[in-house]
């Protein structure tokens, strides 16, 4: 359902479970910042609950929500915001009632600016002072430099110091709008009576021209290498490529990869790196699908005296997956990812997010059934050839944080 104003509404009848989640997406983050703005975005969200002509403090808000037993929380993204509630069915009016007063009704009080800032400069701090945060951050870094998905989402100190309120305000007026807003109900619901309710509580919203996102891209030529000298028990690493949009045929193709590779403890480079080689207590890969770009990243916790022999033994299981799989592996991935898929739907939460964001950031709702298919319709020499396309040694990026000096040494392990 589409309102007047531009505004969407996605909903999923649950009638099987006691709960109801609502979630507001806003396409605004990272990807639609100017450099003096880095950071605004998650900013904003934080000052969205810090009050509002109705709700006056952040305790009012969380009170409201908390006192019926429900949850309440946002998060800002590199193309993406949201606002979430899940409470019991029957409370779901009041669900509703203060996620549109946090939207519509957020006071951007200057004591609770000043606050706030404080708390997000913590913010970052803790992010850099903890190893597998901050390697994500150079990795991100190292896929795209000098670009917005390049940017850690809550900025930096210096961003986040300078931002004046006006700032915020004249920013909030250009994303916030319905006709960039998606919000999302599932659960315990009657959807006539929910079109209603947001139609009343919304429908009023007036529209602008929503502001254009910053795009990402360019070609990597050679493979490049940060590290960043930590004096840690481990020595943490991401090695990861340029991967594919949401909206690339191959999306699932890589998906998969990653699950043979790296997802479970029946992955590749689990069996492998740690079960065998004793090299790492944690290692997985994961898989980032953005509107224009993709990684795919691989991470792991390893002796800082060994580092050399955990990369050499990624590398080797990379290269052995441009060779190709089997059907059997191949069939047993395609099972993981569609069983992780239909388990995580039991929850409202997850379902309302699953459904909202993509029509936030594709504008179409693929079903159940039609994910499936695309997984199914996957075959091994897709595998093989988007391997091969992706895992070459001129793409290769290798972020570190620990107590790595041996630059030179490692760099020249970077081929493929």
């Amino acid at each position: 359902m589409t309102l007047g104003n531009g505004l969407r509404l996605i909903t999923s009848s649950m009638p099987h479970i006691p709960s109801v989640s609502v979630v507001f997406f806003i396409g605004v983050g990272a990807c639609y910042e100017i450099e003096a703005e880095v950071g605004i975005s998650h900013f904003i969200e934080h000052l969205c609950f810090k009050g509002t002509q109705r709700y006056r403090t952040s305790r009012e808000i969380s009170e409201a929500i908390e006192g019926v037993g429900g949850i309440i929380n946002g998060s800002t993204d590199k193309e993406i915001s949201s606002f979430w509630c899940k409470v019991a069915s029957q409370h779901s009016l009041l669900a509703v009632d203060v996620l549109v007063d946090l939207l519509r009704n957020s006071r951007f009080d200057a004591k609770d600016i000043d606050r706030e800032r404080q708390i997000i400069i913590e913010e970052i701090n803790m992010n850099l002072d903890f190893p597998q945060q901050r390697v994500g951050m150079l990795i991100d870094e190292l896929l795209w430099p000098g670009q917005p998905l390049g940017r850690d989402v809550a900025g930096n100190k210096e961003t986040v110091a300078a931002l004046t309120r006006q700032q915020m305000l004249n920013f909030f007026s250009h994303h916030y709008l319905p006709n960039n807003t998606v919000v999302s109900i599932a659960g315990d619901i009657e959807q006539e009576q929910v079109q209603d309710i947001i139609n009343q509580a919304l429908g009023d919203w007036i529209p602008n021209k929503v502001s254009a996102r910053f795009s990402n891209g360019g070609k990597q030529e050679a493979p490049r290498l940060h590290i960043e000298f930590r004096d840690t028990e481990q020595a943490h690493l991401c090695l990861g490529v340029p991967g594919l949009s949401l909206l690339h045929p191959d999306r699932f193709t890589i998906d998969l990869l990653s699950v043979v590779l790296g997802e479970g403890m029946s992955s590749r480079l689990f069996t492998e790196v740690r079960e065998r080689q004793g090299l790492a207590y944690d290692i997985h890969s994961y898989v980032d699908h953005f509107t224009d770009s993709g990684a795919a990243i691989i991470y792991a916790g390893v002796d800082p005296e060994r580092v050399d022999s955990a990369l050499k033994a990624i590398l080797s299981q990379l290269y052995q997956l441009k060779e190709g799989i089997s059907e059997i592996e191949l069939n047993k991935a395609k099972e993981l990812a569609k069983g992780r898929l239909l388990l995580s739907l039991e929850n409202s939460r997850n379902v309302a997010v699953w459904l909202g964001a993509q029509e936030m950031l594709t504008n179409r709702i693929l079903t159940v059934d039609e994910i499936i298919s695309l997984v199914e319709a996957v075959t091994t020499d897709d595998l093989r050839r988007v391997a091969q396309q992706l895992l070459t040694s001129e793409k290769l990026n290798l972020a570190i944080v620990g107590p790595v000096k041996e630059e030179e040494a490692l760099a020249d392990l970077l081929k493929l």
